[in-house]
């Protein structure tokens, strides 16, 4: 009977991507742990695996050898310590994103909010929604996407964490927000230029979705302008905007907050010491 250490080695033999072999293990680590519902430390410990026929493996070695990310054949990611569902109709939680959180969360540590109205613009997997209604509690929560299967997942993810988030359809460019009272609004809009296509990585750029990654080179900051512009209509007084941003436009994009009557912007760094996040009082 298979074990899974000789499991674990087998797939690793299989994979040919060029990746450092810490990142191949940890991708058969993960794959290994959803497939069987197995701890890292059990793989280790060479497992009896009964189930396991290696023609149902192809298949996924296949996917993982074409670059497909991995969150995406396994269909989960892990994000602020909680499992959401993913698929190639929304971007992949990331870690830096996390620092969104933190970042509301410090705020309301030093305001007096006790209930705080949230609108998380382009929401993709809902995962910074659902975060902020379980960490904070908040009753009043949207999020918002231009894609319709963003929005099957984002809902998927509510019904799997038991949450309230309204989930709707709405284009930040072209629609006005849903409500004209929010307390807080947060957004991982698209940034990524046109121009740095060609910096990144296959896994990104063959699956992740275009629309929720990329601008044109000519208006690199078009959404935090329209984030910016009906933002200031829709905060109470002392309400926030926290977004994330391309670590080369921290100054622009706190110039676009200021020339719209917000009082204090301040930019945040991710743990690689990049401008990440730019927070914005009106």
């Amino acid at each position: 009977m298979p074990n899974s250490k000789d499991v674990f080695s087998w797939i690793v033999d299989q994979i040919t991507l060029d990746e450092h072999p810490d990142e191949i293990s940890s991708i058969v680590y993960l794959l290994l742990e959803k497939k069987f519902n197995i701890t890292k430390s059990k793989i280790i410990a060479a497992s009896e695996l009964p189930d396991f026929r290696p023609d149902d493996w192809h298949p996924l070695i296949k996917r993982i050898n074409k670059g497909e990310p991995i969150q995406y054949i396994i269909g989960t990611e892990e994000f602020y310590g909680r499992t959401f569902e993913v698929n190639s109709s929304v971007l992949i939680p990331r870690p830096e994103t996390e620092i969104l959180i933190s970042t509301v969360i410090d705020h309301l540590s030093m305001a007096i909010i006790d209930s705080p109205k949230i609108l998380d613009i382009g929401t993709g997997s809902g995962c910074i929604p659902i975060t902020l209604q379980l960490e904070l509690g908040a009753k009043d929560v949207t999020g918002i996407d231009i894609s319709e299967k963003a929005i099957a997942v984002a809902s998927n993810n509510n019904k799997l964490h038991h949450t309230q988030v309204n989930f709707l359809l709405a284009d930040v460019l072209n629609d006005s927000f849903p409500d004209n009272q929010y307390d807080i609004i947060v957004s991982n809009p698209p940034y990524v230029t046109e121009r740095e296509k060609s910096d990144m990585k296959i896994n990104v750029l063959d699956f992740e979705p275009h629309n929720a990654l990329f601008v044109p080179n000519d208006a690199p900051l078009l959404f935090y302008k329209a984030i910016a512009e009906k933002s200031k209509e829709c905060l109470h007084y002392g309400g926030i905007v926290v977004v994330e941003i391309n670590q080369q436009f921290a100054n622009d994009v706190e110039l676009i907050f200021m020339k719209n009557s917000f009082r204090f912007v301040e930019t945040f760094k991710d743990l690689s010491g990049k401008d990440r996040i730019v927070k914005a009082v009106l």
